[in-house]
């Protein structure tokens, strides 16, 4: 973490560089100070492949709560053996070729128009890759005249996407229905082209939901079209798992639905569903797609399974919700502020005085992780200084009493860490600026 001071100084130093891989010996650039100091505990620890509700780290078994498996799917039998007869026939490369040359096969069409029905849209494309498919799309919809009006907390292959697009960009305020509107009218007073709102369903990180009932509105009162890249919303929220804008009751008035697989689906890809010629626009012109290698027959085949799966899933979005419920519930009663959100998401804010926010980060995650519990801390400059969060992932394949000793070590971390949890004042500001309030 840099001051201002830091941040020029380094800034001064990188302009006098000739070697381009000068800065690769700094601690400069994402978690440079872990990167330089060859840190495997906060970053890039080594897990198992398997998910689960318990899983080993460093050689100890741990509560896991920073797995998006949501609905338990990871571990499903039904899956696995799709997937195996799918290997049997196809091995793991069918087919071979993009699916503008050899790659097109019937099944990944049948695949397709699944997803584009469940999602409640005339079409849909299938990206190899969640993050891909929401560059790709941004990127074959968005033309150099045209406008990207984003959420500030939209997630990176959303603000990646903006930029890849090489379109206008404009920002707002997370969640603010009047700074959205303050935007959209003025980009509309000098506007040439077409106008794309990029949200996400569900927020990633805070597990708050997007406001689309106030953005829907406003794309049509200001003529622009609405994305939203509903990844922790598809396969959990509204019926049957329809989603974050099906939940709110607005999935027909979202021009573009995105949904991935590697999150309530637990395997890997994504797709875009909107009407037939924009789905057909974005089919030619996606050039993360286009370029790419067709997704192999093993993960459309397991995927179609894991659909019907989901839609059929009731019973354990049911038991991830009470779980998710459960967990909350408990942690707010140890007195931690857990924050807002209809999600199944559990973000959790300790206060810190701001000059220890990294180190109280550390001592936080090393006494849940040597007590059993893995989680996974976010600090500045994600969030506001002087907070640390936890995001835990409560899903269908947890139970109650992974759940009692959760907070049990959460209580033993309060009293052991002597942790003053009241958050007011100034700290209750910035937690509202996490959410955008």
């Amino acid at each position: 973490m840099y001051d201002e001071k830091t941040a020029v100084a380094n800034k001064e130093e990188s302009a006098v560089r000739r070697d381009l891989f000068d800065k690769c010996r700094s601690n400069e650039g994402t978690f440079g100070p872990l990167r330089a100091n060859g840190d495997t505990y906060f970053t890039r620890p080594t897990l198992p492949p398997t998910p689960g509700r318990r899983m080993p780290y460093d050689g100890v078994e741990k509560v896991m709560w920073s797995v998006n498996n949501y609905l338990g799917l990871a571990d499903s039998e039904e899956i696995k053996q799709t997937a195996l007869a799918a290997v049997q026939e196809y091995g793991v490369s069918a087919p071979m070729g993009s699916r503008m040359m050899t790659g097109n096969t019937p099944f990944h069409q049948s695949l397709e128009g699944e997803l584009a029905d469940f999602a409640q849209k005339e079409d849909a494309f299938l990206f190899n890759y969640g993050y891909l498919g929401v560059l790709g799309t941004i990127q074959a919809l968005v033309a150099p005249e045209d406008t990207i009006v984003m959420d500030k907390l939209a997630h990176a292959c959303i603000v990646d996407g903006a930029f890849l697009s090489r379109g206008q960009l404009r920002v707002f305020k997370h969640n603010n229905a009047d700074n959205l509107e303050m935007v959209l009218k003025r980009v509309n007073r000098d506007r040439k082209g077409g106008v794309l709102i990029l949200t996400e369903g569900v927020y990633g990180m805070t597990g708050d939901l997007a406001i689309l009932p106030e953005i829907t509105e406003l794309a049509r009162k200001y003529e622009a079209r609405l994305f939203v890249d509903d990844a922790h919303g598809w396969g959990v929220m509204g019926e049957h798992g329809r989603g974050t804008a099906d939940y709110l009751g607005v999935q027909d008035e979202v021009d573009v639905y995105f949904g991935t697989f590697a999150k309530s689906f637990a395997s890997i890809g994504g797709f875009s569903a909107s009407t037939h010629e924009v789905i057909e626009w974005i089919t030619y012109n996606a050039r993360t797609q286009v370029f790419a290698k067709s997704l192999p027959m093993v993960y459309v085949q397991s995927l179609r399974k894991a659909l019907e799966l989901v839609q059929g899933g009731d019973d354990r979005r049911e038991k991830m919700w009470k779980n998710s419920h459960a967990l909350k519930s408990g942690l707010r009663e140890l007195g931690y502020h857990v924050g807002p959100g209809d999600s199944p998401i559990c973000s959790v804010f300790i206060p810190v005085r701001e000059e220890a926010t990294e180190t109280v980060g550390m001592r936080t995650v090393g006494f849940l992780r040597e007590r059993g519990v893995f989680v996974t801390a976010v600090t500045y400059p994600v969030i506001p200084l002087g907070l640390c969060m936890f995001r835990m992932i409560p899903t269908t394949v947890h139970e109650q009493e992974d759940i009692d000793f959760t907070l049990d070590v959460f209580k033993q971390m309060r009293e052991e860490l002597k942790l003053d949890l009241s958050i007011e004042g100034d700290d209750r500001v910035k937690v509202k600026k996490v959410f955008g309030e």
